[in-house]
């Protein structure tokens, strides 16, 4: 037993609507805050509120769900210093687990076991100067970058960081995500393949199959 919580403001059950995993049946555990505020967020109701949960207690939810593939998201879950101990402990209870970052905090102490899925913020975010780059060599061949890219600038920027820091050397995936509603995805697909780039271009496959809302 523990006495460690976290703010949690979701825990749900759904398919994997992004990264290599996607489309697979999975966890979601949604942390609350975030120091971030890029201008494309699509979780802003997780800035803000939530409940606080023992970490026996989010495991045993997890539990209930009875899914191999955990993830553990925000905001940024790096925010609350218990996330650590919330990698570990589902690593432990033999876990898939995974964790989306925004790349601003750093991945020094998180379990090697987890997959770390760390943004790059691009220069439409309006955060780019909060990447860590230092994060870049806490990440190995199991883990995945990924750019969200709202314009031609954004992309050619992103190509930039994939080059300059070997990215596909590095990691199993880089993913690049237009952002919704603003850059279509034909356009961001036609680039990837003009440049012969290798990387896994993705859409937000939970947005499609539920639309743009909480808990899927």
């Amino acid at each position: 037993m523990t006495s460690e919580t976290l703010r949690i403001t979701e825990i749900f059950y759904s398919l994997q609507g992004e990264t290599r995993t996607s489309g697979l049946p999975t966890v979601f555990i949604r942390l609350t805050g975030c120091p971030l505020r890029c201008n494309w967020c699509d979780t802003e109701y997780a800035f803000h509120g939530g409940e606080r949960m023992t970490l026996d207690a989010i495991v045993a939810e997890v539990r209930r769900h009875q899914a191999r593939y955990v993830t553990v998201t925000g905001g940024e879950p790096l925010a609350q210093p218990n996330c650590v101990p919330l990698l570990h402990r589902l690593a432990d209870e033999g876990f898939e687990v995974s964790l989306e970052t925004s790349g601003a905090l750093s991945l020094a102490d998180v379990d090697p076991r987890v997959v770390k899925v760390m943004d790059l913020k691009a220069p439409g975010s309006g955060e780019v100067s909060r990447n860590l780059y230092e994060n870049i060599s806490y990440l190995d061949a199991k883990d995945q970058v990924k750019f969200v890219i709202a314009d031609r600038t954004d992309y050619e920027w992103s190509v930039s960081k994939l080059i300059e820091y070997q990215l596909e050397q590095r990691v199993s995936d880089v993913l690049f995500s237009p952002v919704a509603n603003v850059l279509k995805p034909e356009r961001l697909a036609q680039w990837i393949l003009n440049d012969h780039l290798n990387v896994r271009f993705q859409l937000q496959l939970h947005r499609i199959i539920w639309g743009d809302k909480a808990g899927v």
